[in-house]
């Protein structure tokens, strides 16, 4: 479904000699088939939706990071070509989590697996990934989870 919609979507940007759409949706599909070959790898026909999502979720993390750069250096017209970037993108990832859902979560999460340590970090990390796949992002959930853990 994620990969159609995908498709289809260039496909509209094609029809619409819309440049920007064309270059930031191909830049997903470069990722996509990145991460094909990653899967196959790991004997897997192909990399999975999640996969996929991660792979988006670094995609605006990343331009954002580029977002303060061009500020800080002077370039707001770079700034704003990495804003639509976002925006493309985050077409294809599902609803993104409140801050009260994903504070919810986290504690589901951690009371349904028993953490009760930093050291148990990477297991709630893991069911968080699985679950929620492109709907949080996880670099900040990270903190969160450190701090209800310490």
């Amino acid at each position: 479904m994620l990969r159609e919609d995908i498709q289809n979507a260039l496909k509209e940007a094609m029809k619409e000699k819309n440049t920007l759409e064309m270059n930031a949706i191909r830049m997903i599909i470069a990722g996509q088939k990145e991460k094909d070959v990653d899967a196959r790898g790991k004997g897997k026909e192909k990399a999975e939706d999640s996969d996929l999502l991660a792979m988006m979720q670094t995609m605006i993390k990343q331009r954002r990071e580029s977002i303060e750069m061009f500020i800080k250096g002077g370039r707001p017209e770079l700034a704003e070509k990495e804003e639509a970037e976002i925006k493309i993108i985050e077409r294809f990832l599902p609803k993104q989590l409140s801050e009260d859902e994903i504070q919810a979560a986290v504690k589901k999460v951690i009371q349904e697996t028993g953490a009760s340590s930093v050291k148990d970090m990477g297991k709630v990390m893991g069911i968080l990934r699985a679950q929620y796949a492109g709907q949080m992002d996880f670099s900040a959930v990270s903190g969160l989870i450190k701090s209800l853990l310490a």
